[in-house]
């Protein structure tokens, strides 16, 4: 995918782009919900359950007929559980200069786990497709989301079809950061979880210098516009970029996972997902390097294009 980085913006251009970064943050734009299992064939339920802070959260299960086996999947910051429409504007605008102007659809996600006899339990994240709005619309980088996937858990466990089954997460960055923080700090709720796919876990602040860089910043502001970043940063959402560490969280968590990441993702670095993943503590992991690509959502097409890999990881642990 082609890739454009801006000529060096002024400081006028340079403090425009820090407020708009820090407004992103402050209330997050959603995507719409346009596709529906039935394009795909699939029997669904529409599903509401509560975050365990009492959020109202929107989903799908999608039943596999004497199948024993459950899926739960969450999705990346600014998508929804249906993926999200970046060949269409506003979204084509906002990704195209990195290379990610094109749309992404997770309903052949779904399909492929359904069809290989996995349940299928999906769900929008606070603040974004159709579930609540909360704690004023910011975004947190997985501290408050990771109240949805303990959430979704809990469902999982008190719904009369699904409470016996055996469960494995799919979660998507933020998704996957959520999941990371849940683990981290509610542990005993993932006793039954056998193993987690990870699709491109990163730290917010190598994603923000990445965009400042794209955007033009030259190489001697970027580390003081990244501070300032995260100074505006607090003062919308009192969380700062410290505090979204998820290489931290990762220490902790012991499920055995299996993260796959696009290698040269222009957007992040390979020393920050590596770490991620060299922090794990869980002693069953696999990390799965995507190559000849830059783009980040080719990273999050990869399962519906060559899908072995994770369904393996999947047929392994969950017996």
């Amino acid at each position: 995918m082609a890739t454009t980085t801006q000529s060096p913006l002024s400081e006028d251009q340079i403090d425009r782009l820090i407020e708009s970064m820090a407004d992103s943050y402050g209330q997050q734009a959603r995507s719409p919900i346009l596709q529906s299992p039935a394009e795909q064939g699939l029997d669904f339920e529409e599903i509401s359950f509560q975050a365990t802070d009492g959020v109202p959260i929107e989903g799908w299960f999608i039943p596999a007929a004497g199948s024993d086996k459950l899926i739960i999947a969450n999705h990346p910051r600014g998508f929804s559980r249906a993926g999200m429409p970046s060949h269409l504007e506003p979204w084509k605008s906002v990704w195209e200069r990195s290379g990610n102007g094109f749309e992404i659809d997770f309903l052949p996600d779904y399909k492929i786990l359904h069809d290989a006899g996995y349940n299928v339990l999906t769900y929008d994240l606070r603040n974004h497709g159709h579930s609540s709005a909360a704690n004023g619309g910011i975004v947190s980088s997985g501290l408050f989301e990771s109240r949805d996937v303990l959430g979704s858990l809990r469902y999982a466990r008190e719904r009369q079809d699904t409470s016996a089954m055996t469960v494995g997460l799919f979660s998507r960055c933020l998704g996957a950061n959520s999941t990371m923080y849940a683990m981290a700090r509610e542990p005993r709720a993932f006793d039954s979880v056998r193993c987690l796919v990870a699709c491109q876990p990163l730290t917010p602040s190598s994603i923000a210098r990445r965009l400042l860089i794209l955007a033009g910043v030259p190489d001697e502001r970027v580390a003081d516009s990244l501070a300032e970043l995260d100074r505006r940063m607090v003062l919308r959402t009192s969380i700062s970029f410290a505090q979204r560490d998820v290489k931290e969280w990762a220490k902790t968590i012991r499920t055995p996972t299996f993260i796959y990441q696009v290698r040269d993702d222009i957007l992040t670095t390979r020393d920050d997902v590596q770490t991620i993943f060299d922090n794990l503590s869980a002693a069953d992991k696999d990390l799965l390097w995507i190559e000849n690509s830059t783009a980040r959502w080719d990273g999050y097409a990869e399962f519906q294009r060559r899908p072995t890999p994770m369904l393996q990881w999947f047929a392994t642990h969950l017996g």
